[in-house]
Formats: structure tokens, C-alpha cells, sequence
């Protein structure tokens, strides 16, 4: 092998491996790069990105200080967060009994937003339904607009009732399926 045909490999390499690099390299449009380090907590870009946007710094014209601010906003609340870490206030009582009600709280949100769509799929509502709710409402002297004006509220009134009744069924099927006990003595000693 020439030294000319060694140099010529040896670049060939070079390149490929610049090449390599720069398709293994992380861009900042990815968003899987790290944005910020604070003492070992890393604040990733797509994680800033998908705070940031829905912040009130995104609304701002001055993207790039609003990034900044929003940044150091982040910073600063990482680093309360590790003090509190390190002074074992997430290990507190207080601290994880109020983190149970909140995970509990959520979790209830988000399985009767789930039940409630799934319910409201099947619910229809006819014309005739809200036009009986709209000549009681009449008869009662709770309205005196014409149908055409209170339609849309009626409408939407009577599928919210039908959400609550199936929500209640389902509720009530749970219920079916389930051991439930109650301590009536213990209930009763209660003040």
C-alpha cells in the first residue's frame, strides 16, 4: 500500500466517522438533550419545551428571554425542590399523606372523565325528549322564550342528566361487585 492510498484511507475513515458522529450527535431540535444540569437533576429540552409552551412566558413575543426566564423559574424551582429533598420533607407524614389525597384525587378525575366519555357516546338525546322537558319548563313558568332560543341549553341540560344517571349505574354496579362492610357501632361512636 502507497503512503498516498494510506492517506487517502486514513481521511476516508476520518470522514465516516465525522459522519457517524454528527447522525449519533443530538441536535437541539430532538428535544432528547440535556438543557441544564442543577446539582445532578437534569432538566431536559423536550420536558423545558413542554412546560414552556403552555406557561405564560410562551405568550410572550421576546421568545428567547422568555425562554431564559422561564429557565432560571425552572432552576430555581429544581433546586427548592433537592433542599427539601435533602432536609427529608418528602419523607414527612404531613407531606405523604397529602401526596396520597392529591395521586387519589387524580385518579378519581381521570376514571370518571374516562367512564363519562365512554358513557356519552351511547347518549342521544331526541327532539321530542327536549321538546317535552321544553313544554314542562313552559307549563311551570320557567320560560317563556321560544323553543328555537332555549333548544342548545335544554339539549345539553337533559345529556347531563343522562351522564349523571349512567355514571350513577355504573357507580351502583361497582357497588354490585363488591364487599363492602360497615362498622354501624363504630359509625355510631363517631362525634
Amino acid at each position: 500500500m502507497t503512503r498516498k492510498t494510506l492517506i487517502v484511507l486514513i481521511i476516508a475513515v476520518l470522514v465516516l466517522l465525522v459522519v457517524v458522529a454528527g447522525k449519533n450527535a443530538r441536535s437541539p431540535r430532538d428535544g432528547s438533550f440535556v438543557l441544564a444540569n442543577v446539582n445532578g437533576y437534569q432538566i431536559m429540552a423536550d420536558e423545558f419545551e413542554e412546560g414552556f409552551s403552555t406557561s405564560a412566558f410562551a405568550a410572550r413575543d421576546d421568545k428567547l428571554q422568555a425562554r431564559r426566564e422561564y429557565l432560571e423559574t425552572l432552576i430555581d424551582q429544581k433546586l427548592i425542590l433537592l433542599d427539601a429533598q435533602r432536609q427529608n420533607l418528602d419523607k414527612a407524614p404531613d407531606f405523604l399523606k397529602s401526596v396520597e389525597k392529591f395521586w387519589a384525587q387524580s385518579l378519581l378525575t381521570v376514571a370518571v372523565g374516562k367512564k363519562t366519555l365512554e358513557l356519552h357516546k351511547g347518549i342521544n338525546v331526541r327532539d321530542e325528549d327536549v321538546r317535552r322537558i321544553y313544554d314542562d319548563m313552559v307549563k311551570d313558568g320557567v320560560t317563556v322564550k321560544p323553543l328555537s332560543q332555549v333548544y342548545p341549553q335544554i339539549k345539553w341540560q337533559a345529556e347531563k342528566q343522562l351522564d349523571t344517571q349512567l355514571l350513577n349505574r355504573w357507580i351502583h354496579g361497582l357497588r354490585q361487585g363488591a364487599s363492602v362492610s360497615v362498622d354501624e357501632n363504630a359509625l355510631k361512636a363517631l362525634k
